[in-house]
């Protein structure tokens, strides 16, 4: 059954403090986009003159090195925001957003935005514990990509993403997220080839299969070894 769009923004984690008054005052200026994978949702540098919400698929976050390659900081799925903060000071989006599957959002003009919280104060507080939340994530993000070794960078990252959307089938945890090498690569902050070894040895070594589809990790245990590397 479609949820409602009230619904949509309490499984987010920036809105789900908010009261139901609230929330629904929210709503009302809001609409659902759909966003086809491959789509981008926004630009990097392009005005935010809207707040992105999540509601279902998933979202990479990336920027343009000065040598034309692609990184991606996060890939964000249900219930989180894209360029919130960016919005909420007014300025460019620091870097683009691209749905990696069909990804449905729930999309609140700005302006609309700031009118609502002058209105309604008590939308403060649970904003800003849910953008607290977001913010330290990807600090801690960058900070693990500048002083970890290659490899372990790639173990967290599918950890991460099997606790995030893994499910136990097809002899393992399944992560249903058809990430390309290229992809991986541009996550982990290192080459394709060097993506493609590892991804490679660890499928003859039954610790990560790679599936058309998404991933199976066969060994949780192995990988979290290969982490702490």
């Amino acid at each position: 059954m479609p949820q409602t769009t009230e619904e949509l923004l309490r499984s987010t984690t920036v809105f789900r403090r908010l009261s139901l008054e609230d929330r629904e005052q929210l709503a009302a200026r809001s609409r659902v986009l759909t966003f086809p994978r491959g789509t981008t949702i926004f630009t990097e540098g392009s005005p935010s003159d809207q707040i992105f919400t999540i509601a279902s698929g998933r979202v990479k976050i990336f920027k343009m090195t000065p040598a034309g390659k692609d990184v991606i900081l996060e890939i964000f799925g249900p219930g989180d925001p894209l360029g919130a903060v960016a919005a909420y000071e007014g300025r460019p989006f620091p870097a683009s957003a691209a749905a990696l599957e069909d990804t449905v959002c729930v999309v609140i003009p700005r302006q609309a935005f700031f009118a609502l919280l002058e209105e309604r104060p008590s939308l403060t507080r649970g904003l800003l514990l849910g953008l607290t939340h977001r913010l330290v994530e990807l600090t801690n993000r960058l900070a693990d990509m500048s002083g970890v070794r290659i490899e372990p960078r790639v173990a967290r990252l599918l950890l991460k993403l099997a606790d995030e959307s893994g499910r136990e089938e097809r002899g393992g945890i399944f992560i249903p997220l058809a990430l390309s090498r290229q992809e991986l690569a541009d996550m982990t902050g290192t080459t394709i080839e060097t993506c493609i070894r590892i991804m490679s040895r660890w499928g003859k070594q039954e610790i990560v299969r790679t599936e058309k589809d998404g991933f199976v990790v066969l060994n949780r245990a192995a990988l979290e070894d290969l982490s702490q590397l």
